[in-house]
């Protein structure tokens, strides 16, 4: 039998049972809700005018996130508390310091975007502990400003903390040091979705289309190999768009949200095994321990809001070949491991992707977790991204390096490589070039030459084939520069960020 959606909304336990699931947070917030502070911009996740922050918990304590809800789907927040701009606002009338902040400094114009920044700004004062610059830019690397300008903006994000702290949920969160909240109101917030967990998942149906959500992920292989036709949804952060660009109808959505253990990262003998419903942000955490000269590109990668949204399986399974994550756990060595009921199989990543979004995934199969083996002894790793802007930009060519130079010879190479072929692609032929070669600014460059002519990229609206060539050739030039003579190997993310490598 079909079961409602239940979520707290601006703290009011609120009931939905006839809204379609395909149903995005913000059409329902404006529409159904009449709550009109969150605004719709781009519709895709871009511009961050819809911004608002959800509350889940994790463990023992409440996470506040920022969430883009014009690619939300509303089944995917039950169980969850969300929070709007209109709920900054005490019921006296004061403002809370974000918005207090945001008055003083003159971070507002015209006004479209401003509830976007203050509960992006909303998300980052909970995480209690004053912010630094880097902190303020990458929390607002996702909201978009035409008339006011990032200046004054920036600027409240550092007057918040001056201001006297509101009571209740409002207030600040979980200490940085892992202390308890210290109000009660956030207690009883957690207590209030503790309440509105689901043991068995969630199964949700209005309108002529259905949601499933299992609870784990041996519920979610045997829904998937029970509906083979189904679509796979994890943050919806791609597929969304489907719905409200393309206006598609998608049937039946079994989503991956619910399934905690399909989530865990583990490291074992075989290496960091990442669950395929395991966050974006916490996969780039995790791979950060052990790899962090990708530091750059995981920050590169989208805005706070996708990254804490989207399942780096879901950027994997979706096989785009401007996905970033792809050709950096190609250049890893990482597998993929497929699973049918409780059948299961270990594929390398670079033989997932068959063609232009196609996948080696049969019908009814998940995917379930990456697996990237150890770090190996003396591994030289960079990856680069090129793009018109810095932030929140779709790749016109990323390409990652990982080497090991034993004795003055390249003993090992493998490269992967997006935007330039129509899957994320491993550069073989460039990688025999390299094989047993001494490490010489001529090997590279001969190399480079190689590896302009492996791919055969298109034109398009980010770049033209032979920019993209070149570029491709380029960055395999830059990794003599980068590295010299004597290649530096970085074991944590500080040895990088001591020569600026990292941001």
């Amino acid at each position: 039998m079909a079961e409602p959606i239940r979520l707290l909304l601006n703290g009011a336990l609120v009931t939905v049972d006839d809204v379609a699931p395909q149903t995005t947070l913000l059409a329902w917030l404006r529409e159904c809700r009449r709550l009109t502070g969150t605004k719709e911009g781009c519709a895709e996740g871009d511009c961050g005018a819809c911004t608002v922050v959800v509350a889940r918990r994790d463990g023992a304590r409440l996470a506040w996130r920022p969430l883009n809800a014009c690619i939300a789907l509303l089944p995917s927040l039950d169980g969850t508390a969300v929070f709007t701009v209109e709920s900054l606002r005490a019921a006296d009338g004061t403002l809370h310091p974000v918005q207090q902040a945001m008055v003083d400094c003159h971070g507002s114009q015209c006004g479209f975007c401003t509830p976007g920044f203050v509960m992006s700004l909303f998300a980052l004062y909970k995480q209690a502990g004053a912010a630094t610059r880097e902190d303020v830019d990458v929390a607002l690397a996702g909201n978009l400003c035409r008339c006011t300008g990032y200046r004054p903006i920036l600027d409240a994000a550092q007057r918040m903390r001056e201001l006297p702290a509101p009571d209740g949920w409002r207030g600040p969160g979980r200490a940085r040091d892992g202390s308890p909240p210290a109000a009660a109101d956030e207690e009883r917030l957690a207590q209030q979705l503790a309440a509105l967990a689901r043991p068995d998942g969630l199964d949700y149906a209005a309108a002529g289309q259905r949601w499933i959500a299992p609870a784990s992920e041996e519920a979610l292989a045997a829904a998937c190999a029970a509906h083979p036709e189904a679509q796979v949804v994890a943050g919806a952060t791609d597929v969304a768009l489907w719905v409200t660009k393309q206006h598609r109808d998608l049937g039946t959505l079994i989503a991956t949200t619910a399934a905690a253990d399909l989530a865990r990262i583990g490291r074992g003998p075989e290496g960091l095994a990442i669950g395929a419903g395991a966050s974006l942000a916490d996969a780039f955490a995790a791979l950060d321990e052990t790899f962090p000269e990708l530091r750059e590109a995981w920050f590169r990668f989208a805005s706070v809001p996708i990254r804490t949204a989207g399942t780096l399986g879901g950027n994997v399974a979706n096989g785009s070949p401007i996905g970033d994550s792809m050709p950096a756990l190609i250049a890893l060595a990482a597998q993929v491991v497929l699973r049918h009921g409780a059948t299961t199989r270990a594929l390398a990543l670079e033989d997932f992707h068959v063609g232009y979004r196609r996948t080696a995934r049969a019908p009814g199969e998940i995917l379930a977790r990456i697996v990237v083996p150890p770090r190996p002894p003396g591994l030289l790793l960079r990856a680069w991204k090129v793009g018109k802007r810095y932030d929140q930009d779709i790749s016109s060519v990323f390409a990652c390096f990982a080497l090991r130079v034993e004795d003055g010879r390249i003993a090992h190479a493998r490269i992967g490589c997006g935007g330039v072929a129509p899957v994320p692609a491993r550069a073989r032929r460039t990688e025999e070039a390299l094989a047993g070669r001494p490490w010489s600014e001529a090997t590279l460059a001969q190399a480079a030459g190689v590896l302009e002519r492996e791919f055969a990229p298109i034109d398009d609206m980010r770049a033209s084939a032979g920019y993209r060539r070149r570029v491709l050739g380029n960055l395999l030039r830059r990794l003599w520069l980068d590295a010299g003579a004597s290649p530096r190997v970085a074991t944590r993310v500080g040895d990088l960020a001591a020569t600026g490598e990292a941001r």
